[in-house]
């Protein structure tokens, strides 16, 4: 294995890892950018307003894209088990094949 190819194995790690995550965080940031709006026009300073909005959207995102999230990561993995004879020079143990 080369240090080349975990390099990539690295990129694309963490290219699926933002992939991934990238709508829960975007529905947390939109949540609380709206009950911050929210918040500047009403004047309410609660600071606790804002989890229970977001819960939701993240359960809502869950349900919407989770199986788009699971199927990524799934695919992910087995291309990166599968990839192990492509990338890993195997060595017999022990010089014979059979006994």
């Amino acid at each position: 294995m080369t240090q080349d190819t975990v390099t990539s194995l690295l990129v694309d790690m963490m290219g699926i890892t933002v992939k991934v995550a990238m709508p829960m965080l975007l529905a947390a940031l939109i949540v609380g950018l709206l009950i911050s709006i929210f918040q500047a026009v009403t004047q309410i300073q609660e600071q606790t307003l804002s989890f229970i909005p977001k819960i939701v959207a993240l359960v809502v995102v869950l349900i919407v894209a989770g199986p788009w999230m699971l199927n990524s990561i799934t695919d992910w993995t087995s291309n990166l088990w599968g990839g192990i004879p492509q990338t890993v020079d195997f060595k017999p143990v022990g010089g014979s094949d059979g006994p």
